[in-house]
């Protein structure tokens, strides 16, 4: 996959989560923009954020020749939206 096309999907407005594929199988669901990192052959993921400051817990580095595909995830439902 292309930077630009990645680039691109992150900044769609309003944002929509996505889930990245890679050819070993292994997935990545981007909940925020900034988390990714885009550069020219790779797609730095920042990973395990801190929920209270929002600070990163490490970053995987993902060479974008192995993106097999990236898919749209449904919007995530505010707590206590349950049905009865």
């Amino acid at each position: 996959m292309r930077a630009e096309e990645v680039t691109e999907l992150l900044r769609t407005r309003p944002f929509v989560p996505l889930r990245i594929h890679l050819t070993d199988g292994q997935t990545y669901d981007i909940r925020h923009p900034d988390s990714v990192l885009v550069l020219r052959q790779r797609m730095d993921i920042g990973m395990q954020p801190d929920p209270a400051t929002g600070v990163l817990e490490r970053v995987d580095h993902c060479s974008l020749l192995h993106v097999v595909r990236i898919e749209e995830l449904p919007p995530a439902k505010p707590a206590g939206t349950g049905t009865c």
